[in-house]
């Protein structure tokens, strides 16, 4: 199989199920977003040292996997017919689970947290950033063309997971978040 088709030089590109539709489709937009979510939750896995965050890093890629495919896939008798998976609601089980276990070693927050600390951490708040745009994305997927499962669900609490990841990295490196504390109304940036 080539890497190049030539078929999308136009600004098309074919839905699983045969439709076609432009690049710049909402189904194309949220996808997408997955699929570049998916490539950031990649790159926090590789800059984590973490062995016990590695397995469930590698079962969210591939769920990312399957939920894009879902977003690919506008019919949902095709859907079924070809075992397109959805994320299910033990999937986000799994998520609120290793919340559970990440914020038990956390000192609680008292005020936000700016993004940054280690390159783990840093590479976790990118996912989760990009994660609440895949989300948005996904929303506004639903709001026109209802979704059947467990998606958005999924993709609320795996920004939320990123985000305690995020802070786990700094907690273990011993590097503690950097507190936002504001400026004062009318005070000068320069």
């Amino acid at each position: 199989m080539k890497l190049y088709t030539r078929r999308g030089d136009t600004g098309e590109t074919d839905l699983f199920g045969g439709e076609r539709v432009l690049k710049d489709s909402l189904r194309v937009e949220a996808y997408g977003e997955v699929d570049e979510l998916n490539a950031c939750v990649g790159a926090a896995a590789a800059a984590s040292e973490q062995a016990d965050l590695a397995p469930l890093l590698q079962r969210i890629q591939s769920t990312l996997f399957d939920v894009g495919s879902t977003l690919a896939t506008p019919d949902a008798a095709h859907r079924s017919k070809a075992g397109v998976p959805h994320a299910s609601e033990a999937d986000v089980e799994e998520l609120e689970a290793a919340i559970d276990r990440a914020e038990a070693e956390l000192v609680p927050l008292k005020s936000f947290v700016l993004p940054g600390g280690t390159a783990a951490a840093a590479a976790f708040h990118v996912a989760r950033t990009v994660c609440r745009r895949a989300e948005r994305r996904a929303v506004a997927l639903n709001a026109s063309e209802p979704l059947d499962g467990a998606e958005l669900r999924y993709l609320n609490r795996l920004s939320d997971l990123m985000f305690a990841w995020a802070r786990l990295e700094n907690a273990r490196a011993g590097r503690p978040d950097i507190e936002w504390v504001g400026r004062e109304r009318g005070q000068s940036t320069t």
